[in-house]
């Protein structure tokens, strides 16, 4: 038999072979969404757990974690099947979490109890438990590795966290109400998004001090809908993209010059944001409009909305 030339051969490989995914956790339908963003089509909606919120996945793209609120854990699913395969001791009602760069270490903020918990992840063990400010929220590890970084939404402080010591090494006192953070790719800027205050900080790593203070302002919109909570950085540190919360916006930011270039329609109280694998495309989750929007990176315009289901949180992308 004769064999086909190997270009024809990859051109006979299913469309969807090279698009990537989104997976949206559900809130209040306990599930998980499963989009293709290239087609702007719903494909799945998978029972995960109650309430589940935080999602990441795996350095290799090969897991997904997502956090059940109502179930106190944090579960591990299979990306390609969506099957279950695992629990992390998360403690009680977990929100967010961030995943190590090694992928072998899983922190997770626990609110109630004012603690970041370190999870070893293939030995589904909790190792430490970390005392920080009054209700942490927000937690990011750097790129580089050296540091975790939670941030205490009643306290208005990040603490920097030496992930070899599991020390506290320095706080720094931030705007009211810290949501959410995101360190630049080369590890040196850290972000943080102040809910109340309608803010964002730039932190210096080295310093751990604020070097630029960045507010809002949308026309029509009163200040106290401004909201800012979720945060992404494109690799190359040219842009940075906050959603605004209920003033369905999100918010391009220079990330050289940290001028508000643009402001962008999104739907109804946008909760967080993440980067296709080429950084073409940014997909957000809309809570109350009960979908995700797609805005195109090049001319900065949102091109779609798809309706997912009941109060969207969480996003994550699988190449």
């Amino acid at each position: 038999m004769k064999k086909l030339p190997l270009t024809f051969m990859l051109l006979m490989l299913p469309t969807w072979a090279a698009a990537e995914t989104v997976y949206v956790t559900l809130e209040k339908d306990n599930a998980l969404a499963v989009v293709d963003p290239l087609a702007g089509k719903l494909l799945n909606t998978v029972r995960v757990g109650q309430r589940p919120r935080g999602i990441a996945m795996s350095p290799d793209h090969s897991k997904l974690y997502i956090a059940t609120s109502d179930d106190n854990t944090i579960k591990i699913f299979d990306a390609a099947s969506l099957k279950e395969i695992g629990k992390l001791p998360s403690g009680d009602d977990p929100e967010t979490f961030a995943v190590n760069p090694a992928g072998d270490k899983l922190y997770v903020s626990n609110e109630d109890d004012s603690m970041v918990t370190v999870i070893d992840i293939a030995k589904k063990k909790a190792i430490k438990q970390i005392k920080v400010g009054v209700e942490p929220e927000g937690i990011a590890v750097s790129p580089d590795g050296h540091w975790l970084v939670s941030a205490s939404e009643t306290t208005n402080m990040v603490h920097w966290i030496d992930t070899k010591t599991y020390e506290i090494s320095d706080n720094t006192l931030v705007d009211s109400r810290p949501r959410a953070l995101s360190f630049t790719a080369d590890s040196q800027q850290l972000w943080v998004t102040s809910e109340l205050a309608g803010t964002l900080s730039v932190l210096d790593t080295k310093t751990r001090q604020i070097i630029k203070s960045i507010s809002f302002e949308v026309p029509g919109i009163t200040a106290d809908t401004i909201q800012p909570v979720g945060i992404v950085i494109d690799s190359q540190r040219r842009y940075a993209y906050v959603a605004l919360g209920p003033a369905n916006r999100v918010a391009v930011i220079n990330a050289q010059t940290f001028a508000v270039e643009k402001i962008l329609l999104v739907g109804s109280r946008v909760w967080n944001l993440a980067f296709s694998p080429d950084e073409k495309r940014l997909y957000t989750t809309n809570g109350v409009s009960n979908d995700i929007s797609i805005i195109d990176l090049d001319s900065q315009t949102v091109t779609k909305s798809v309706a997912v289901g009941v109060y969207p949180w969480g996003v994550a992308v699988k190449p």
